[in-house]
């Protein structure tokens, strides 16, 4: 089915000015901009400004609720600090209404999972934000091992003072220990020796073999750079969240690239 979309101010994201061309939509997605042919249906946008859908790539949406009731809160699992073998796409709930308040302001797709209360999370997902079943909406499954350090695991775990990780030296080494085990889990297998199933260590096969990043959540500038320094230790990919000390240390970053 062919839709045109008519004298409408069209931007980009390239353009820094409005064009105003036509927009042609085939099978509901955007096949050119151009100018209208009359070949299928035609609606006029009256002037109005057309944008390209939003993307958020770090959110929990669809794992949260609407109202925070605790039966919708899927975002962390707290009893137990190091869960990588979770996938939000097993708590994604795509008929949430904060979904749909997200697709009425123009976000249309999403990174969305676990939240900061882990040292490993478990995996985030893209989707888009439609439908009523998260396989139909979803891009791609496993887009990022979630990760945290800091205040958070610390705040979750550590309140008692019997439960690690207490200290950010815990957090490090528990992040640690698991990317050791997974290392040495992957070699066995690629060496043709099967080891003892293990879920955790299985889930961490992408990231170690650079097809997912680590995904850290590290507010302080010492926290930013401990996730660095264990990225390179383990030769693994690394994108951050939140980082709001990162303009004390922005020297540093762009040093390491």
């Amino acid at each position: 089915m062919r839709t045109w979309l008519v004298n409408g101010k069209v931007f980009t994201a390239v353009s820094p000015e409005a064009l105003e061309v036509d927009i042609l939509i085939e099978n509901g997605k955007i096949a050119a901009l151009g100018k209208c042919d009359n070949n299928g249906e035609i609606i006029d946008v009256k002037g109005k400004y057309v944008y390209p859908g939003l993307v958020e790539a770090h959110c929990h949406l669809g794992l949260e609720g609407f109202g925070f009731r605790y039966d919708e809160q899927d975002y962390n699992e707290y009893t137990e600090c190091v869960t990588p073998e979770l996938n939000c796409i097993d708590a994604y709930n795509p008929m949430c209404e904060t979904i749909t308040n997200a697709r009425k302001g123009g976000v249309t797709c999403v990174a969305t999972g676990p939240g900061s209360s882990n040292v490993l999370g478990g995996n985030f997902i893209a989707v888009k934000t439609y439908g009523k079943c998260v396989d139909d909406a979803l891009v791609k499954n496993k887009v990022a091992m979630k990760c945290a350090f800091g205040e958070n695991p610390k705040g979750v775990y550590g309140q008692s003072g019997n439960k690690a990780p207490v200290t950010r030296m815990a957090t490090a080494a528990m992040l640690r220990e698991l990317l050791f085990k997974s290392r040495n889990y992957l070699a066995a297998k690629e060496a043709g020796k099967e080891p003892t199933f293990d879920m955790k260590l299985e889930a961490m096969i992408p990231v170690m073999k650079k097809e997912i990043p680590l995904k850290a959540h590290a507010h302080r500038a010492d926290d930013i750079l401990t996730s660095i320094r264990i990225a390179k230790e383990f030769d693994v990919l690394l994108t951050l969240d939140h980082c709001t000390d990162g303009e004390l240390i922005a020297d540093e970053l762009a040093e390491d690239g």
